[in-house]
């Protein structure tokens, strides 16, 4: 078991680790970088993993949902927390409803299942990013638009997938091989950005970082023991869903902080806090669910 972890997690953690000590080295602009990762490679991972035959949408409607819950019930469950703690909603909700599920979900779930387990990788992803991009801006600003959300090229990406994977013919297969060789950068990429993007997290607060780190997974697994108590889902469907919901949360969460000017250096302390713990707490929970 340790070694089967272990093969799960040191490639996860070693990335990132490079990215963070190139980063600290070298200060590298990644902006370009992490903007076509967003706008090409991860749209391509997307459209290869729901436009290829294997995929049905029926067979993931009760994950779709499952996955909401995690997401939304996380906010509710977790809001009475905030007044105990002293902070705003606007602060502490997000990070524990929006995980990581992109540049540490892909990967995670990928190594401990194997390339069969990415259209389910993909859901949740896609999941995640839609209520990140509707309702976790609208809870950072009420005014912001969010017509926006459907100029993703990630969302087009899955319109788009999911109408291939409707068609009565097969996707040509020029058009599933180049989708999926570009979606092989956007994992590699995407751990290693991560660890750049740590680098420029400073340390504040390390109280509210550990109490995030430990509240955020308890109720991401209550929610999802729950739902699948009255949902019965697949055995690999359900593991996915138990790791989904222990993940940390997205970096993401900090850089829309930073935009909207909600407390971005609390917001800090959760994230990097989140994903440092996380390297003890997503090895517990594969030994749970392996």
């Amino acid at each position: 078991m340790f070694s089967q972890i272990l093969q799960i997690m040191a490639p996860l953690v070693l990335i990132v680790a490079l990215g963070y000590f190139y980063g600290r080295r070298h200060q590298p602009q990644m902006a370009s970088a992490n903007q076509m990762n967003l706008q090409l490679f991860c749209p391509a991972l997307v459209f290869s993993a729901l436009a290829s035959g294997e995929f049905n949408l029926g067979d993931y409607v009760p994950l779709i949902v499952g996955a909401s819950v995690v997401v939304l019930g996380s906010g509710l469950l977790l809001w009475p927390l905030c007044r105990m703690i002293g902070i705003s909603a606007r602060t502490f909700l997000p990070p524990m409803m929006f995980n990581n599920s992109g540049n540490l979900g892909l990967p995670l779930l990928l190594f401990s299942f194997g390339e069969s387990v990415m259209p389910i990788a993909i859901v949740l992803f896609i999941v995640e990013m839609l209520w990140h991009f509707s309702l976790g801006i609208y809870l950072l600003d009420s005014k912001a638009s969010l017509l926006k959300l459907f100029k993703l090229p990630m969302f087009i990406a899955a319109i788009a997938g999911l109408g291939f994977s409707f068609m009565p013919f097969d996707t040509p297969l020029f058009l599933l091989n180049t989708t999926q060789l570009l979606g092989q950068i956007a994992i590699p990429l995407m751990l290693f950005s991560l660890g750049i993007r740590l680098v420029d997290i400073r340390l504040n607060e390390w109280r509210l970082g550990v109490i995030s780190s430990i509240a955020g997974p308890i109720a991401g697994v209550i929610l999802a023991l729950i739902f699948m108590a009255f949902v019965p889902l697949g055995d690999i469907q359900s593991k996915s869903l138990i790791l989904f919901a222990a993940l940390p949360p997205a970096v993401l969460n900090y850089m829309m902080a930073e935009q909207y000017q909600v407390e971005p250096q609390r917001v800090a302390a959760i994230v990097f806090i989140s994903n440092l713990a996380s390297i003890v707490i997503i090895p517990l929970i594969l030994v749970w669910v392996l």
